[in-house]
């Protein structure tokens, strides 16, 4: 080591370091944040900044980086995105009062789970963070530390927790040793985030989670929280008890139905806009669409709640100037969650209790109008949740100014009249001031100086200033010089000396005071964390329903019938709800939706790009809809409760683990094919289109048969094998539909209207018409097409085989028929012709 290695600073540095070896110490010096080692390398390169060093002429110079204190959030943002831990370490101790060299610790580890981006956007809970463990079933807890949500469940398999982690938006995943190593290589197949290993804390509070029935629930949960409280070292008041919720209390839907059905983000514009959360979304609150998108990511199954939901949007569209109302205080409510993890995290500003204030402030309205619509208890439950907060109120009123300042630390906070103290530092400085203007006029008029006057700077303190030309009008020995400029002096007096101390002192007192006032009353605002994260979920709650009514509103939805007795789907003048939306009410065809105990199967036919798969997709959007309390598309809907959706529309190529688009195909189908249960839906899309014909086709009927026989769910199965539609005559619950198109002298034109039976042909040539294709190749397709329907179309030349046929015994005819043919240039569609056409040559022998 160099000497400069071995210095008390680097000492200090060194010994911090040893205990946070996984993270890039963030060491505070000064107005910067400064790494060494091989944490300079590391910070320097993934960030883009100069590597130095210190002490460059020694035989060991050590590697240094450094970024302001001030900016340095977004450069941690880049590290932990980057999948770096981050470890804060700041002065603990007033460097005045230091003996020898100011004391520092680490007072945060952030981590890609733990950072908590102050411009994080508000739309979605950010779970970043989530615990698992294993002991007899996978124990799954995970925590949005912006909003303080924590929530735990048990699954039974590895599968079923990839499912869970996949709506999430996980970054780190906290793991302890009841997790074997080839569950570990499973998850890091699957997921990209990182893995931090931990144990428990024997000594946690365990408040937030010791009402849990589950032992193990109580010990993933503490394994969590064991984990934040070491990484963020701080009140953690903020988050909220634990909720436990079993998986099969809702509708599940795995991802590729979620991406398949477009539930928050569209294929198209690969964002939220025309997803169905762009469509429902009509949110007043940050809280109301991080509600919407957790009410689409578990729909309900339990008919009383769902009754509910639909009871109160009843309830809102009967209220048309209520809920007008409503919304317009729904606007001025801000973001009670982040603003209580704020508080407890200690990094509210003083514009942000205002917020609190405002957004509290509009809770005895939105009573008010939710009791004036209340004639039969729609509004009980969320009325008795709806706490009375005004002594909150009152204290920010009392303590805060109407516009503070942003900083905590800079004054300007506290109003008049709150602290007495305060008011009398306040009355030293402004009387300060004013003796201070006072002593500029006396000693204008006693130098004659007209120009001079008195100043201040943070450097020199209060100065008097007089330009070297009138010099000799000042009294000697009175004055000591403080300062030379280039074209004047300045200078202090004992009056001013003795000023300047009283009024320094009544500033920094001041200031001092402030913070200490205003951290009082956050503190206060801390104790009701319980109650305003309550009040929250309330107002979200009200948010939503009060968007579910506004968009029923505006595109003509119904209430729907729940039919709990049978599965029975019957839909009249169905509309896909975005689709409707985009093109417009006028333009959009609508369709009957028909599934019940005599049709459990609908078999699907008709020309690409006349709208099966839109109607397929439908029939999920409405279930889903219904199930989250909303209304939906239709002139009349009565439905079945729904315990899982499975969708198999769409195929892609798994690159990561080589599969291909047939055996992904083939797994997720059989995946529906395992878990679906009378109570399911199925929709299912060309399956058995990625491989051979032949195969395709066998199992394609195979796995109608299954449905139809084993499975026995709802379903819906889109097909272009039309031999398929003869199943209707042997199975008894399925029935045959089909997209309505008709040519209109040579053109197509999809009706887009379903109808009952099968289509009577695939008009594949005219959809290749309509996408471009070249006239002459259509021209050409259309000839070998009516070649293969009459059995003509073979790759051996038609004259050499008529002589092969006249010139040879029937068997030898057919054997140096079959000779003629280019095997390696036979679709299996045309072997097929060419069977038929053998064999209608044997008959005609025959005869």
């Amino acid at each position: 080591m160099s000497v400069e290695q071995v210095t008390p600073m680097m000492a200090q540095y060194l010994a911090i370091k040893e205990n946070y070896k996984d993270c890039l110490l963030f060491y505070r010096l000064g107005d910067f944040y400064e790494l060494f080692h091989e944490d300079a390398i590391i910070a320097s390169h993934e960030l883009e900044i100069a590597l130095t060093a210190r002490n460059k002429n020694a035989a060991n110079p050590v590697k240094m980086c450094g970024v302001p204190h001030h900016s340095a959030t977004e450069y941690i943002q880049t590290l932990v995105d980057k999948g770096y831990k981050v470890a804060i370490c700041e002065q603990v101790e007033d460097a005045k009062m230091a003996k020898g060299m100011v004391k520092r610790e680490v007072v945060q580890v952030i981590t890609p789970g733990t950072f908590m981006d102050p411009k994080v956007r508000d739309e979605k809970n950010n779970y970043y963070l989530v615990a698992l463990r294993f002991e007899n079933a996978f124990h799954l807890s995970y925590s949005d530390i912006g909003t303080g949500s924590l929530h735990v469940t048990s699954l039974p398999s590895l599968n079923e927790v990839m499912i869970e982690l996949d709506s999430l938006n996980v970054a780190e995943l906290v793991y302890d040793d009841t997790l074997s190593q080839n569950d570990l290589d499973k998850l890091s197949k699957r997921h990209t985030f990182i893995f931090s290993h931990a144990t428990i804390d024997e000594a946690l509070d365990n408040t937030h989670f010791a009402f849990l029935d589950s032992t193990m629930q109580q010990q993933v949960v503490a394994l969590l929280l064991s984990y934040i409280s070491k990484t963020q070292m701080r009140s953690l008041v903020h988050i909220q008890d634990a909720q436990s919720y079993v998986s099969d209390h809702f509708l599940k839907m795995d991802t590729n139905a979620k991406n398949n059905l477009e539930i928050t983000q569209s294929h198209r514009q690969n964002g939220k806009k025309w997803s169905l959360l762009w469509l429902l979304d009509q949110t007043k609150t940050a809280m109301g669409g991080r509600m919407l998108r957790s009410w689409l990511d578990k729909p309900l199954i339990d008919p009383l709640a769902i009754t509910q939901r639909y009871n109160q949007v009843d309830n809102l569209l009967n209220h048309f100037f209520e809920r007008l109302d409503l919304i317009d205080v729904l606007k001025k409510v801000y973001d009670l969650e982040r603003l209580v993890a704020k508080v407890s995290f200690g990094s509210v500003t003083p514009r942000e209790l205002i917020q609190l204030k405002l957004s509290l402030e509009q809770v005895p309205i939105i009573k008010k109008h939710l009791r004036s619509m209340n004639a039969n208890g729609e509004w009980d439950s969320l009325l008795n949740h709806l706490p009375d907060l005004q002594p909150l109120v009152t204290l920010i009123e009392q303590a805060i100014v109407d516009e503070p300042s942003i900083s905590s630390k800079e004054g300007g906070i506290i109003r008049d009249g709150y602290n007495a103290l305060l008011d009398a530092y306040r009355d030293a400085m402004t009387n300060g001031k004013q003796w201070i203007a006072q002593l500029q006029q006396s000693e204008r008029e006693k130098t004659g100086v007209k120009t001079l006057k008195i100043g201040f700077n943070r450097v020199f303190g209060y100065y008097i200033e007089v330009t070297k030309g009138q010099l000799h009008a000042l009294e000697e020995g009175r004055y000591e010089r403080k300062q030379t400029l280039a074209n004047a002096e300045r200078f202090i007096t004992p009056e001013l000396k003795e000023k300047e101390r009283l009024i320094l002192e009544a500033q920094e007192k001041s200031l001092s005071l402030e913070y200490e006032l205003f951290v009082a009353v956050r503190d206060v605002v801390k104790t009701h964390s319980q109650s305003l994260q309550q009040l929250a979920k309330s107002i979200a709650s009200l948010d939503v329903l009060q968007s579910f009514a506004q968009v029923s509103e505006e595109n003509h939805y119904v209430r729907p019938t729940l039919n709990e007795s049978e599965q029975k789907m019957k839909v009249v003048s169905g509309r896909h709800p975005v689709v409707e939306k985009v093109i417009g009410i006028d333009k959009y065809v609508p369709n009957d939706i028909v599934l019940d105990q005599q049709q459990r199967l609908l078999l699907i036919t008709g020309p690409n790009m006349s709208g099966k798969s839109t109607y397929m997709r439908q029939v999920a959007l409405i279930a889903i809809m219904a199930q989250i309390g909303c209304f939906v598309p239709a002139q009349e809907a009565e439905l079945p409760i729904f315990d899982r959706i499975f969708t198999r529309i769409g195929a892609a190529d798994d690159l990561v683990s080589g599969q291909s688009t047939f055996m992904v195909e083939m797994m997720e189908t059989n995946v529906a094919l395992q878990q679906a249960s009378a109570k399911s839906l199925l929709l299912f899309d060309e399956i058995g289109r990625g491989t051979a014909t032949y195969d395709g086709m066998a199992l394609a009927e195979a796995i109608l048969r299954y449905v139809h026989q084993k499975v026995q769910a709802l379903s819906i199965f889109s097909t272009h094998y039309h031999e398929l539609t003869v199943l209707e005559k042997e199975l008894d619950e399925l029935h045959n539909i089909h997209v309505g198109a008709v040519e209109q002298r040579g053109e197509l034109i999809f009706l887009h209207k379903i109808q009952d039976g099968p289509a009577d042909k695939s008009y594949g040539l005219h959809v290749a018409q309509l996408a471009g294709l070249p006239k002459a190749l259509i021209a050409d397709a259309a000839v070998i097409l009516k070649q293969l329907e009459t059995g003509t179309h073979l790759h051996a030349p038609a004259k050499e085989i008529e002589t092969v046929s006249r010139e040879h015994h029937p068997f030898e005819e057919m054997m140096m028929f079959i000779s003629a043919i280019d095997i390696n240039q036979t679709s299996p569609l045309e072997a097929l012709m060419l069977l038929q056409h053998i064999q209608q040559k044997m008959k005609e022998k025959e005869e």
